[in-house]
């Protein structure tokens, strides 16, 4: 699955650049940038649990799950969704908070702006790789719709994920250097705060769309006007009546067909028929796994 690579990529960057946050945070005392190491870490755990569904999806299927085991993804991702909210976000925000009673002003921040240029580096590289393989995806659709309409959650979670931490080290950065220029700590409190809630915010939206793929969506207008029309112009069909899919991993989908043949049809001629428009759509959309056609 191409995007095995997208997040691997992720997992060394969120692993490399979380070390140097935490060390940076230990040095300086800089509630930002423990919220961003936290962030990165969690960054790091959920890249592990996208491989672990993706590796369970990909199982063949047997007696207990027929169809197989595609919406393992699905799930994972729905909690990868809530792991960024229920940890990174919230406990971002409440280390803002603990920082206001603190009080205390980071210290020797060098270091800090060492890490943030850093990790900048390593997410840039990770987002350009990621938004490669996204816009490959998406083709002519608006970035947002993209979002939306894509069946690959690994994808849409690294992407969503890169831009929130390019938002939090801007954020952290201004914390910082804020909290500096004025001898305030309240900055880097609110960093830390602001910070939180971009992950809250994002997390809502990943749990929106992970929610809407486990719960099962349909193959898209287009591709079932197509199969419709395909089914249509065979010589024994006069029209599909009913038509029925569903995604079980980002490249399987079953369909069933329920299609109005000619009158006065045998057994053979129909179960032909059926046969011709299987393979005519397996042709056209390979992704389409398990095909279901019934005479109406």
């Amino acid at each position: 699955m191409g995007s095995k690579l997208v997040i691997y990529v992720a997992l060394a960057s969120d692993l490399g650049i979380a070390i140097i946050k935490f060390i940076a945070a230990a040095a300086t005392g800089s509630a930002a940038m423990l919220s961003e190491g936290i962030h990165s870490i969690i960054d790091a755990i959920n890249q592990v649990l996208l491989l672990t569904g993706i590796k369970r999806s990909q199982k063949k299927p047997d007696a207990q799950r027929p169809f197989g085991y595609g919406r393992e993804l699905y799930f994972w991702s729905f909690i990868v969704s809530l792991l960024l909210f229920s940890v990174g976000g919230c406990i971002s925000f409440y280390e803002g908070i603990l920082q206001f009673q603190r009080r205390t002003q980071p210290k020797d921040i060098t270091w800090n702006y060492i890490v943030l240029v850093a990790a900048f580096v390593f997410t840039i590289i990770s987002l350009r790789i990621t938004l490669k393989k996204f816009n490959k995806q998406r083709g002519e659709l608006t970035f947002w719709k993209a979002v939306t309409k894509s069946k690959d959650p690994a994808i849409f979670i690294v992407l969503l994920g890169d831009f929130g931490d390019l938002a939090g080290l801007v954020i952290a950065f201004l914390g910082v250097y804020l909290g500096h220029y004025f001898h305030d700590p309240y900055y880097d409190a609110v960093a830390s705060m602001v910070i939180g809630s971009i992950l809250v915010v994002i997390s809502v939206l990943l749990v929106r769309e992970c929610r809407s793929l486990l719960m099962g969506e349909s193959a898209g207008r287009k591709t079932l006007q197509a199969i419709i029309a395909l089914a249509e112009s065979d010589v024994d069909i006069i029209k599909v009546k009913q038509h029925y899919s569903i995604y079980l991993a980002p490249e399987e989908v079953v369909l069933q067909l329920m299609v109005v043949f000619k009158k006065n049809l045998g057994t053979k001629e129909i179960a032909n028929a059926i046969r011709r428009v299987r393979e005519n759509i397996r042709q056209l959309f390979p992704y389409i796994k398990q095909i279901f056609i019934e005479p109406e």
